[in-house]
């Protein structure tokens, strides 16, 4: 099922459960998905990458709003900003560990070497295209980069 009929099913969901915060979130972020959609010159349809990435950038901004209430003092601002950004988590796909993000690294650079390339910091851009196409949105990419330098040190 397509990741935008999900949250719109989720919204009717959240409405017979009576959980205002996922329901007031999901609305949120089925507001943002209709504003990106329709702005520019023509309607576009976002496919369920495109999704992800929204997604993703939401939580994160809940992330750091929360961060900014704690340090500010208002821990129940800080508190529902976290409950909405597991609320969004929620629909984002299972995150990859620190170490399975380097085995992907590790198989991307064997394959380069195997390929009669020799991988350092100059083709690292040759690197980190398959592997951000394949962490796709399950692991922060500047991470994956730092992790990318490391092995091509």
């Amino acid at each position: 099922m397509p990741l935008k009929d999900q949250l719109q099913q989720d919204v009717v969901k959240h409405m017979k459960d009576g959980d205002r915060v996922a329901l007031q979130t999901v609305r949120n972020v089925l507001g943002e998905i209709e504003t990106r959609e329709k702005s520019g010159k023509s309607p576009v349809t976002l496919d369920d990458a495109q999704l992800t990435s929204l997604l993703q950038k939401e939580a994160a901004k809940r992330r750091e709003t929360a961060a900014i209430y704690s340090e500010a003092g208002e821990q129940d601002r800080a508190d529902r900003e976290l409950a909405e950004a597991m609320v969004i988590e929620a629909y984002l796909p299972k995150a990859l560990s620190r170490e399975e993000v380097e085995a992907i690294v590790e198989n991307v650079i064997a394959g380069l070497k195997e390929a009669g390339l020799e991988p350092s910091m100059r083709q690292m851009g040759q690197v980190m295209k398959p592997v951000t196409a394949e962490v796709a949105g399950r692991f922060d990419g500047k991470t994956v980069s730092e992790i990318v330098r490391a092995k091509l040190a």
